[in-house]
């Protein structure tokens, strides 16, 4: 979640500097984002995880496509690393369309 607000808020700014706009102005962000035709950058991002998500499902009859392997891929290193694990493009999808 971390990387897809500073995404809308870098977006933000951007769409504030191309329209000469500072935060004093207090013009709301679909205000800017009307002005500027620009769509949100996170939704679109959501929605091309899909479709490729998609994409990779009608791929099952051909399971020697590299897609499947790359969502399946787990990397080996050795050791593991401190913290939480990354999330990964399936824990995303299974989150929103379950584990089937």
């Amino acid at each position: 979640m971390g990387l897809t607000r500073r995404l809308r808020v870098t977006q933000r700014a951007m769409g504030r500097a191309m329209l000469g706009l500072s935060l004093r102005d207090q013009i709301r962000n679909e205000e800017i984002r009307r002005r500027t035709r620009v769509t949100d950058t996170a939704q679109r991002v959501v929605k091309l995880k899909w479709q490729w998500a998609g994409n990779i499902t009608l791929e099952r009859e051909n399971v020697r496509r590299w897609g499947l392997k790359v969502l399946e891929w787990r990397p080996r290193t050795g050791k593991r690393s401190v913290g939480r694990p990354p999330t990964r493009w399936t824990d995303d999808i299974r989150r929103v369309a379950g584990s089937r």
